[in-house]
């Protein structure tokens, strides 16, 4: 089954992230997703500042807002999606991710896999 892992960073009080994971950690990590082949997707996003929320309201305007601005000290930062035999497993997989640690956290949703 496929699993969504939103990997959410922790701010400081000036918005900057937090925590000591490096470029390698990252690597580490997708190079052991790799080779566990549970790997399926994944990436980094872009600074949440160049982010926007889009609603349509109830006469179907759109309306657009700056950024995510969630009122929290966390950030979306990026995801994998990975394919694996159940939740536990999965669980498993967003410990050992480096945005797990230093106040970050992981998300993890299965996904639902509409038939068509």
């Amino acid at each position: 089954m496929k699993y969504l892992m939103l990997i959410n960073a922790a701010l400081d009080a000036d918005g900057a992230p937090t925590g000591c994971s490096t470029p390698e950690d990252w690597m580490l990590f997708d190079k052991s997703l790799k080779e566990a082949g549970v790997y399926v997707g994944g990436d980094s996003l872009a600074d949440f500042t160049t982010a926007a929320t889009v609603r349509v309201g109830e006469h179907g305007e759109r309306l657009v807002t700056d950024g995510p601005f969630a009122e929290s000290r966390e950030v979306l930062g990026g995801y994998f999606v990975i394919d694996v035999p159940d939740f536990d497993v999965a669980l498993d997989w967003a410990a050992r991710c480096p945005g797990s640690r230093d106040g970050g956290s992981i998300v993890v949703r299965p996904l639902a896999g509409y038939e068509g």
